[in-house]
């Protein structure tokens, strides 16, 4: 079990990094809008533009305004994004295959470490994590859930 002090600081970081999120998604939002209005000021000037030119804006603007829409549904929903990816931490206490399956049925997985960063992220939780390596096929050979084995660097 958390403190309770340990617990206020955990909710804290968390509504921090949701802030944080959600901060950068407007400031993408907001960017993409400025850029799309810069490049139709610019072509509607030009005589040479085509009607497929607007078309591909507009489609431009569709698929980042969903990104940025995905992104802030996922951090309403507890997710953090660090480095280009999502991370979910559940606060349910589980063993190893029942956290890989509530992963999979989020359409996720247990997390693979791939740099010194991203381990230090993991480790800001300051609770207890299951990780996406297992030795289940082979004793003592090690590998990640996406199949790759462990090297130690």
């Amino acid at each position: 079990m958390d403190c309770e002090s340990g617990a206020d600081n955990s909710t804290r970081k968390r509504k921090l990094c949701r802030l944080v999120v959600l901060s950068f998604a407007l400031l993408c939002i907001l960017q993409a809008t400025l850029n799309i209005s810069l490049r139709l000021a610019f072509y509607s000037s030009d005589t040479t533009t085509t009607p497929d030119c607007e078309a591909i804006i507009k489609n431009l603007t569709k698929q980042q305004d969903m990104r940025m829409n995905e992104l802030a549904r996922y951090s309403l929903q507890g997710w953090l994004y660090f480095n280009h990816s999502l991370y979910y931490v559940s606060s349910t206490k589980n063993t190893w295959n029942d956290s890989r399956e509530d992963c999979l049925q989020r359409g996720a997985d247990l997390v693979i470490i791939n740099s010194r960063e991203e381990q230090n992220f993991i480790r800001e939780f300051k609770k207890r994590t299951w990780i996406g390596l297992t030795d289940a096929e082979k004793e003592q050979t090690w590998k990640w859930v996406d199949g790759t084995t462990l090297t130690i660097r």
